[in-house]
C-alpha cells in the first residue's frame, strides 16, 4: 500500500459508519442526499473491491474472479444473482425488486493484454514491469498473465455495484416499487459480451439502462460510438525449408502480408472518418521454415452501419485475393459487431443533472504530485490538471471509441457517462491509465460515478414521467430501422483470447 492509499484509507476509516441500521434511517430520514452521505461512508468498502479487481486483471470471458467478486458482493446486498447467462460463465444478472419500471445498470470488468503495470495497486508515476503471477505458465497465458486494467473496467464494475445498491437501499427505504438490475458483462474488449446477453433477450424488459466509463474528465454528453466489427483471419500454406526447397513451399506469412498492405492501401479509398486496426498474431515459427500458417485479428469501424458494411465486403476481398495470389487458402471467423450507440436525451439530461449536484474529483497533496509526475509522461496538448474539478460536456458529434453497449442502446433506452478516473490528459489503453485506475484517483472518479448512477436511477424510480419520455425519445430514433444483432446464431467465443 502506497502512502496515498494509506492516507486516504486512515481518512475513511474516521467518517465510515459500520452500522447499517444507522445507514439505512439516514437512508429513510433524508432521501437523495442520505444516499449520497451513505456513499461516502462505503467508499472504502468499493474501493477495496477495485483494488482486488485491478490486482487480479483478468481477460475477456476469462474474469471467472473478478465475476464472482462483483456477484457475491451483490448477493450480500440482497440481490438474486443468475450465473452463467446467456451461454457465458462469467456473465451475470443480479436482480432486486420486483414489476415496473425496470431498470438495468451495467458493470464491466475485463482487462487488457499485455497492460500490465505491478503485481499491486502501489504505482508510481513511471512505467513498471509486472511480477510473474503464480502458477503455470498455462494458467498465466490464460489469465493474461500481462494483462491490465488500461480502460479501468476495474473501476466501472464496482463503481456500477456501488450506484445499484445505493438505489436499492433507497428503495427499501421509501417502499418504493420496480426492479433494479446489476448486468455482469464480460468482455467488452473485443469480445463482444453483452451482444450475447442482448441475443439471449434478457434486456426485452428492460425501461432504461445506465452505464458509465472511466475517463479523463467528468463529461455527462449523450454518448456517441462507432459501429466496429472484429474478426480473426487464418492464412495456410506449405511448409518447406527456407533454403533448401523454398520452391516446394507456399508462405502463409507472405499471403499474411500481402492481405496486410492491400488494406494499408485501401486507407486512401475510405470514409476518412473509417477506422482499421489489425495485429499479426501469428507469423510463423521460424526463419528457416517456410510458414504454413499465419494470422492476424482485424477490426473495422465507422459511425454509420451501413458505410462499415461497405467497407467490410472489401476487407474480405482483399484477404480472399491476397490467397489467390500467393497459392494458399484462408478462413475467417467473425469475434464481434457492435452497433454504434443510439443516445437518449432523456437520460443524458438526468445524468447531467445529477452529475453537476455531485460535482467533480479534488485531489489531496499527495494526489496531486502523483498527477504532476504522471503528466509529466503524457502526450501535450491534452486536459490540464484541475479540469479533473469540474464537469466538462463534450462538443464532439461522434465518438472515437466502440463498446458493446451499443447493442443494448438499441433494444432499450440507454445512455452513458464519463467520470474522471484518470489524470487530465490520459488516454485510455494506455500504462499511464491502469496507473491512476489503481489509486485514490481512480477510486475518487467512481465514487461521482456512483452518486450519479443512485441519483438517476431514484429519478427515474420517482417519476414514471421520465421512463416514459425516453421510450417515446428510443422509438423515435430506431424508428423503423429495428435491431437484429450481427452475431446470427454463433456461440460466444470464449476461447478467442486464447487464440491470439
Amino acid at each position: 500500500m502506497t502512502k496515498l492509499h494509506a492516507l486516504l484509507f486512515c481518512l475513511l476509516a474516521l467518517g465510515c459508519s459500520a452500522n447499517p441500521i444507522a445507514g439505512q434511517a439516514a437512508l429513510a430520514g433524508d432521501g437523495s442526499q442520505a444516499v449520497l452521505e451513505a456513499l461516502d461512508g462505503s467508499r472504502e468498502r468499493h474501493a477495496r473491491l477495485a483494488r482486488e479487481l485491478w490486482n487480479v486483471a483478468e481477460v475477456g470471458y476469462l474474469e471467472e474472479k473478478s465475476s464472482a467478486l462483483l456477484a457475491g458482493e451483490l448477493e450480500k446486498a440482497g440481490f438474486t444473482v443468475q450465473r452463467g447467462v446467456a451461454g457465458m460463465p462469467t456473465a451475470f444478472v443480479a436482480s432486486f425488486g420486483s414489476g415496473k419500471p425496470v431498470l438495468g445498470v451495467l458493470g464491466e470488468y475485463d482487462a487488457l493484454p499485455g497492460m500490465t503495470q505491478a503485481a499491486e495497486p502501489r504505482m508510481g508515476p513511471a512505467k513498471e514491469a509486472a511480477e510473474e503471477p503464480p502458477g503455470s505458465r498455462q494458467q498465466k497465458k490464460l489469465r493474461g498473465g500481462d494483462a491490465g486494467h488500461a480502460c479501468g473496467h476495474n473501476l466501472f464494475g464496482p463503481g456500477s455495484l456501488a450506484g445499484v445498491i445505493a438505489a436499492k437501499d433507497w428503495m427499501a427505504a421509501h417502499g418504493k416499487s420496480g426492479t433494479l438490475r446489476y448486468y455482469g458483462t464480460p468482455a467488452e474488449e473485443g469480445g463482444g459480451g453483452k451482444l450475447y446477453m442482448v441475443r439471449a433477450g434478457l434486456f426485452d424488459d428492460v425501461d432504461a439502462v445506465l452505464a458509465w466509463h472511466p475517463a479523463d474528465r467528468n463529461d455527462p454528453t449523450e454518448p456517441h460510438s462507432l459501429a466496429a466489427l472484429a474478426a480473426d483471419f487464418t492464412f495456410h500454406g506449405v511448409a518447406a525449408h527456407a533454403s533448401v526447397a523454398p520452391d516446394k513451399g507456399r508462405s502463409a506469412l507472405d499471403a499474411l502480408e500481402a492481405f496486410d498492405h492491400m488494406v494499408n492501401l485501401m486507407r486512401e479509398h475510405v470514409p476518412s472518418d473509417a477506422r482499421i486496426h489489425y495485429v499479426i498474431t501469428n507469423g510463423g515459427k521460424a526463419p528457416n521454415i517456410v510458414p504454413d500458417t499465419a494470422a492476424a485479428s482485424y477490426l473495422v469501424r465507422h459511425p454509420r452501419l451501413d458505410v462499415l458494411d461497405e467497407i467490410w465486403p472489401r476487407v474480405l476481398k482483399a484477404a480472399e485475393g491476397a490467397a489467390l495470389g500467393t497459392g494458399t487458402t484462408m478462413e475467417w471467423q467473425l469475434v464481434s459487431f457492435y452497433y454504434p450507440l443510439m443516445g437518449n436525451v432523456v437520460l443524458s439530461e438526468l445524468q447531467a443533472k445529477n452529475m453537476q449536484r455531485v460535482g467533480g474529483v479534488r485531489y489531496t497533496d499527495e494526489e496531486r504530485a502523483f498527477a504532476v509526475e504522471l503528466a509529466k509522461t503524457l502526450p501535450p496538448g491534452g486536459l490540464p490538471i484541475g479540469s479533473q474539478e469540474s464537469i466538462s460536456p463534450s462538443d464532439a458529434v461522434a465518438g472515437r471509441g466502440s463498446t458493446d453497449v451499443g447493442d443494448v442502446s438499441w433494444v432499450a433506452p440507454t445512455t452513458q457517462f464519463f467520470a474522471a478516473t484518470w489524470v487530465p490528459g490520459t488516454p485510455p489503453h494506455t500504462w499511464q491509465a491502469v496507473a491512476a485506475s489503481g489509486t485514490s484517483i481512480g477510486e475518487k472518479g467512481m465514487l461521482v460515478a456512483a452518486k450519479t448512477l443512485a441519483l438517476t436511477l431514484i429519478d427515474l424510480l420517482s417519476d414514471p414521467t421520465h421512463v416514459a419520455k425516453a421510450r417515446a425519445e428510443f422509438e423515435q430514433h430506431r424508428g423503423a430501422r429495428g435491431y437484429a444483432p450481427r452475431i446470427g446464431d454463433r456461440p460466444p467465443p470464449l476461447d478467442y483470447r486464447k487464440r491470439l
